[in-house]
C-alpha cells in the first residue's frame, strides 16, 4: 500500500503547487478564501476518491478508468477514451511536466538554446527506461522521490511559517477578484493541482488485497495531500499575502527568497526538480497501463498488448507513450506557449471523461447489481451525484476559460473516430471479433 500511496503523491504533487496558487489568488479577494478554496479542493477530491474506490473494489483491472467506461458504455466509448488518453491527456501531461523539469534543469546545467527540450527529453527517456527494466527496480526511485517531495514541502511550510518577516504583508484589493465566477475559475486551477489521484486505479490489478487496501490508500493519499496543500498555501499567504501571491509569477521561489535569500532560491529549484521527476515517473507508469489495456481490446492497436513477464511491465505501451511524448516535446521546442496552453489543451477532454466515469457508477449499479462490492460509496446517490455535478461544472468552466485553446485537444480527440471505424472493419476480419482480452464487454 505504501507503493500505491507513493504513486498517488508522486503524480498529484507536481509543479502545480509551485505555480498555480498565484492564479488562484488572482481570482479570490482574501487570505481566508484562498485557504477555503484549497480545503474545498481536497473535499471534492475525497468525494471523487470514494466513487473511484467502489469501482476499483468491484472491478479491479489494469485498465482503470478505461475498464470502467467499457463496462458501462461499451467498447466505442472505451476506444475514444483510450485514444484521448494516449494522444492528449497522458502524453500531453508527460510532455508538459518534462518541459517544466527542463526549464529548471537548464538553470543548473545549461545546454544551449534548446537546453530545456534536451533535459525534458532525457527525463522522459531515462524514466521510461527504468520502468522497462522493471516495476520493482523503478519503485525504489519512485518511493524516494515521493518521500523527498513530502519532506521538501514540509521544509517550505516550516520556512514560511517560522521565518516569515515580522512585518505582515500589506492587504490590498485584487482587481477582478470576488464573486461566484471568480471562485469557480479559481477552483479550476485548484482541482488541476489536485488532479492525478485517480491514476491509482491503473495499478489496482497489481496490488495485493486491492479490495481492502485501495480504499485506505486513496483516502490516506488524498488526505495527506490536502493537509500539505493547505499548509503550503498558509505559508505563502503568511509571507506574501493574497495580493503578493496574485502578483507573483513564481510564488514559491519569491517566498523562499524573502525568508532565506539566494540559498532559498537554490533549494526550491532542487525541490521542484525532484517533485516534477516524481510526477513524470508516476504518469509514465499509469499511462502505459492504459495503453496496454487499450491494445488488448482493439486489434488496430494490438501491438500494445505485450507484457514482459520478467520486468512486469508493458514494454510496447511504454515505448509508444515515450515516442508520442518525445514528439510533443519536439513540437514544444519549436513553439512553447507555457502552462496555460497545456491547461487549455488538456482540461476539456479530461473533465469530459471524468464526468463519464462518475456517471458509470450509476450505470454499473443498475446493470450489474449482483457483482460483489466490498466497498460501497456512502450516502449513495448523493455522493456520486455531487461528484458528477462538480465534473460537469469544471468541464463547462474549462471550456469557458480556454475558449479557442480547447480546439486542439478536441480536434485530436475527433481523429479517433475514423480510427474507431477502421478498428471495427479490422475486427470483423478476425475470427474472435478482435477481442483479445477475453472480457465480456459489449461491442
Amino acid at each position: 500500500m505504501f507503493d500505491t500511496v507513493a504513486i498517488i503523491i508522486g503524480i498529484v504533487i507536481g509543479a502545480g503547487i509551485f505555480r498555480l496558487p498565484s492564479l488562484v489568488a488572482a481570482n479570490l479577494e482574501s487570505d481566508g478564501l484562498i485557504l477555503a478554496a484549497w480545503a474545498a479542493g481536497g473535499a471534492i477530491s475525497l468525494i471523487g476518491a470514494l466513487c473511484f474506490a467502489e469501482l476499483i473494489a468491484a472491478f479491479p483491472h489494469a485498465g482503470g478508468e478505461y475498464h470502467f467506461l467499457v463496462r458501462a458504455y461499451g467498447r466505442r466509448c472505451g476506444f475514444m477514451f483510450g485514444w484521448a488518453r494516449m494522444t492528449v491527456v497522458q502524453t500531453g501531461s508527460i510532455a508538459m511536466l518534462a518541459f517544466i523539469f527542463g526549464d529548471y534543469a537548464a538553470q543548473i546545467a545549461p545546454l544551449g538554446v534548446h537546453g530545456a527540450a534536451i533535459h525534458a527529453a532525457l527525463a522522459v527517456g531515462v524514466l521510461t527506461a527504468l520502468n522497462m527494466v522493471g516495476l520493482r527496480q523503478s519503485r525504489t526511485i519512485r518511493n524516494i522521490l515521493a518521500t523527498a517531495t513530502v519532506l521538501g514541502l514540509t521544509a517550505v511550510v516550516a520556512c514560511g511559517l517560522l521565518l516569515a518577516p515580522k512585518t505582515a504583508p500589506t492587504a490590498a484589493v485584487i482587481d477582478g477578484a470576488g464573486g461566484a465566477g471568480s471562485f469557480g475559475l479559481a477552483m479550476v486551477f485548484v482541482l488541476l493541482t489536485y488532479g492525478g489521484w485517480n491514476e491509482a486505479a491503473y495499478v489496482a490489478a497489481e496490488m495485493r488485497d486491492v479490495r481492502r487496501k485501495m480504499v485506505r490508500a486513496l483516502l490516506l493519499g488524498i488526505g495527506l495531500i490536502t493537509l500539505i496543500y493547505i499548509a503550503v498555501n498558509l505559508a505563502y499567504v503568511t509571507v506574501l499575502g493574497a495580493a503578493g501571491m496574485a502578483a507573483s509569477q513564481a510564488v514559491a521561489r519569491e517566498m523562499m527568497q524573502l525568508v532565506l535569500g539566494p540559498a532559498g532560491e537554490a533549494s526550491i529549484t532542487v525541490l521542484i526538480l525532484l517533485v516534477v521527476l516524481a510526477s513524470i515517473n508516476g504518469t509514465v507508469i499509469t499511462g502505459a497501463r492504459t495503453n496496454y489495456a487499450f491494445g488488448r481490446d482493439f486489434p488496430i492497436f494490438g501491438f500494445l498488448a505485450g507484457w514482459h513477464g520478467r520486468a512486469n511491465a508493458p514494454i510496447p505501451a511504454l515505448l509508444l507513450q515515450a515516442a508520442i511524448a518525445l514528439a510533443l516535446i519536439l513540437l514544444g521546442a519549436l513553439d512553447r506557449r507555457g502552462v496555460e496552453t497545456a491547461i487549455e489543451y488538456l482540461s476539456p477532454v479530461f473533465w469530459l471523461f471524468f464526468l463519464l466515469v462518475g456517471l458509470s457508477l450509476f450505470v454499473l449499479r443498475r446493470r450489474e447489481p449482483h457483482v460483489e462490492r466490498p466497498f460501497r460509496v456512502p450516502l449513495y446517490p448523493v455522493t456520486p451525484a455531487l461528484f458528477c455535478l462538480t465534473s460537469a461544472g469544471l468541464l463547462w468552466s474549462s471550456l469557458s476559460y480556454t475558449g479557442g485553446g480547447a480546439i486542439g485537444g478536441i480536434a485530436v480527440l475527433a481523429l479517433g473516430v475514423p480510427l474507431l471505424i477502421a478498428n471495427r472493419y479490422r475486427a470483423r476480419r478476425q475470427p474472435d471479433g478482435g477481442r483479445q482480452s477475453g472480457d465480456s464487454h459489449r461491442r
